[in-house]
């Protein structure tokens, strides 16, 4: 009976130890926080979007995203819906295939999991930050309190460098380090862009629903649609967390890129610009600020007359075709420069980790270190938002948590 310990008590590291005891083995997770599962409760806006029902390989990122298919292929969504409905979870589907617990309470999926790790008996050692570890006969984990610990196989599921109040703080990729481990370079994911302007300050908390799309040299790479939010420093929402990751390795390569925000996008720009004249032709004697109103967020109206130069006074019947021209440009297409992101505090995910070519996707093992194990966001692997990270956690925890069991 192997001793397995699993470097972390998140989604990732909870669900490798009940499958490597589930196999027969002696498991002890060590967590730094005073608590497991820390990061799940923030997930969902509280409510734990734990998988997706329209999950394909192409949601996933990193050096090389078809890593994740092993993975996944064994324990997918089928296996995990089962999995947590035997633990009391009755799933509940959502907008394009988010899976939530039916209770839509985050605290529902880690009661379960916290239940089961009681009830097989998996010792779990909270405040137990690891700060080294070093492999001769066994592995050897030493504890920031001086505190040695041994066992024969070790599962690292620190977690990555997103959210680091919830203990994410990138020690896992010291640890791998110190072990030989390559790290591709680390940066946030599915998170708020900074945009170049000084608009922001004015439409700070304006939303609406629109599409959202990434170009480079006018050709379109990515896009969404659904709620964006300009902040003060630019924008969010989910679409723009979406586009955050290609953005970023964009910038991160030296490549400008810009994002197009079509805030009227049930319309083309020519459908627009139809509408606006029929719409203006009953509006003659208003002044162009007074006759947006009811089209668009009003708090929008002087910040986009002013990028088009029309002056908010001026009399619609005063307006010219290429005046109404500029107007149905904006509101189908307005560009601004990306500047950057919002820090790891703010972003959901991490995008980089251990280099996934030293890895054996089929057991999670190191290629490297004979009975070390990785699973989770520590790996150079993420996901779309929408259920799909939980996912990775889910597939890579079980599959490196029985393999270290087994081996």
């Amino acid at each position: 009976m192997p001793k397995v310990l699993v470097v972390g008590g998140g989604a990732a590291g909870m669900m490798a130890a009940i499958s490597a005891t589930n196999q027969g083995a002696e498991v002890v997770i060590l967590e730094r926080n005073n608590r497991v599962g820390k990061k799940i409760l923030a997930t969902g806006n509280g409510r734990c979007n734990y998988t997706n029902i329209n999950l394909s390989i192409s949601n996933y990122h990193g050096n090389n995203p078809k890593f994740a298919y092993s993975c996944i292929s064994k324990f997918g969504v089928d296996k995990t819906l089962d999995f947590f409905e035997q633990l009391g979870i009755t799933p509940a589907v959502e907008d394009n295939g988010k899976v939530f617990p039916l209770s839509f309470q985050s605290s529902s999926v880690l009661d379960v999991l916290r239940f089961e790790l009681e009830d097989l008996g998996i010792e779990v050692l909270t405040d137990g930050f690891v700060t080294n570890i070093k492999k001769e006969d066994k592995f050897q984990l030493t504890l920031m309190n001086g505190r040695k610990i041994y066992g024969d196989r070790v599962i690292l599921a620190t977690g990555g460098n997103a959210a680091p109040n919830t203990g994410s703080d990138g020690n896992g990729y010291t640890l791998a380090k110190n072990m030989g481990h390559s790290i591709v370079d680390v940066f946030p994911g599915l998170v708020q862009l900074k945009l170049e302007g000084n608009i922001f300050k004015q439409v700070d908390g304006v939303k609406f629903v629109g599409t959202a799309g990434l170009y480079r040299k006018n050709q379109l790479i990515k896009e969404d649609r659904g709620d964006i939010l300009f902040t003060n420093y630019g924008i969010s929402g989910p679409p723009i967390l979406q586009l955050s990751r290609t953005a970023l390795e964009y910038l991160n390569n030296g490549k400008d890129i810009e994002l197009k925000v079509s805030i009227i996008d049930t319309k083309t720009e020519e459908e627009l610009y139809d509408y606006l004249i029929y719409r203006f032709g009953f509006m003659a004697k208003k002044t162009i600020e007074r006759g947006l109103i009811g089209l668009i967020n009003k708090r929008l109206i002087l910040p986009i007359l002013k990028e088009i130069r029309i002056d908010k006074n001026k009399q619609i019947a005063h307006l010219s075709n290429e005046e109404v021209r500029r107007l149905s440009g904006i509101l189908t297409d307005w560009r601004f420069n990306i500047s950057g992101s919002k820090s790891f505090k703010d972003a959901q995910i991490t995008a980089g980790g251990i280099d996934t070519n030293e890895i054996d996707s089929s057991t999670m093992e190191s290629k490297l270190v004979e009975g070390l194990y990785f699973a989770g966001e520590i790996v150079d692997i993420d996901g779309d938002c929408g259920g799909f990270n939980l996912q990775w956690a889910w597939s890579s925890g079980y599959i490196a948590g029985e393999n270290s069991a087994l081996s």
